[in-house]
């Protein structure tokens, strides 16, 4: 038997797991193509600082082709194409063909695809591929998550002084800038380190495989957070809301880590997410 590098046996590749890899590779190598000619992209503004270009809808166009052919009566969620309804109403792919868009645009290599299933409202299966630098991250519900051959677990630390925090800051047009620099500050404050990287679903692959030990952010939306939340869940990880609730995927708010700071970062952020709130109260 086939074993990763931590001496996990590796979980059988599904038939589910093959119909998408085929699918996010396919759509990976459109995506590196564009990539190198990125000055010469159609770009239209979607909105302040929220940029689509012809590479991003090329690749969803690929991913839900591919994913049809293999299973033609599921829906979809898809960030550019919206909602489209399946014969079968239990299964939906949820897709970010490409996550990281501003990064891409900019010609910063950080940015990846994200595509889940959702089977009767719960992720199932999850799938992150950075196409770069070929990390092909994936989890099955109950199979435990990998990146290419490797058994993926999160990070050990235990004390949020040596922990790197990554999280996702809010731009021009988007967000509440004041509350965010209050948990940001926190956050400085309490831990080794916070990295802004520019796309969540890579973001939470890395808490997945103890990259990073935990992870932050509002105002997100199903696309970005499906795969990772499933990923990091796999991996031992805990996943939440921020204010403490349990249903990140469509509220925005997720707070994922590993076991032992859970807990502590989760304090953390809502006692200064109270500060703030109680300092815009007391001002207005």
């Amino acid at each position: 038997m086939r074993r990763s590098r931590d001496d996990t046996p590796r979980a059988a590749r599904s038939a589910l797991f093959n119909v998408m890899e085929r699918a996010v590779r396919k759509a990976g190598r459109s995506l590196v193509h564009d990539f190198g000619e990125v000055e010469q992209l159609q770009v239209s503004v979607k909105g302040p600082a929220d940029f689509v270009s012809a590479a991003d809808t090329q690749a969803e166009r690929i991913l839900t082709t591919e994913l049809r052919r293999a299973r033609p009566t599921f829906g979809f969620l898809r960030e550019e194409g919206g909602i489209e309804e399946g014969s079968d109403p239990h299964h939906r792919w949820i897709i970010d063909p490409l996550d990281g868009t501003t990064n891409f645009l900019h010609g910063i290599p950080h940015f990846c695809i994200s595509v889940a299933l959702e089977r009767a409202g719960e992720i199932v299966a999850g799938m992150i591929y950075q196409p770069l630098t070929d990390e092909l991250f994936y989890a099955e519900k109950g199979s435990g998550a990998f990146m290419n051959d490797r058994r993926l677990r999160v990070s050990a630390r235990a004390h949020l002084g040596d922990a790197v925090i990554g999280t996702g800051i809010p731009f021009r047009g988007r967000g509440d800038h004041p509350r965010y620099l209050r948990l940001l500050e926190a956050v400085m404050a309490g831990t080794a380190g916070v990295r802004r990287m520019g796309a969540a679903a890579l973001d939470l692959a890395y808490v997945a495989a103890g990259r990073f030990d935990g992870f932050f952010e509002f105002g997100l939306l199903p696309w970005d957070v499906a795969a990772g939340i499933l990923l990091v869940r796999e991996a031992g990880g805990f996943v939440s809301e921020i204010e403490g609730g349990n249903d990140p995927l469509t509220s925005g708010s997720i707070l994922a880590t590993n076991d032992r700071l859970h807990g502590p970062l989760g304090r953390l952020l809502r006692s200064a997410d109270r500060a703030a709130r109680t300092t815009a109260s007391t001002t207005s």
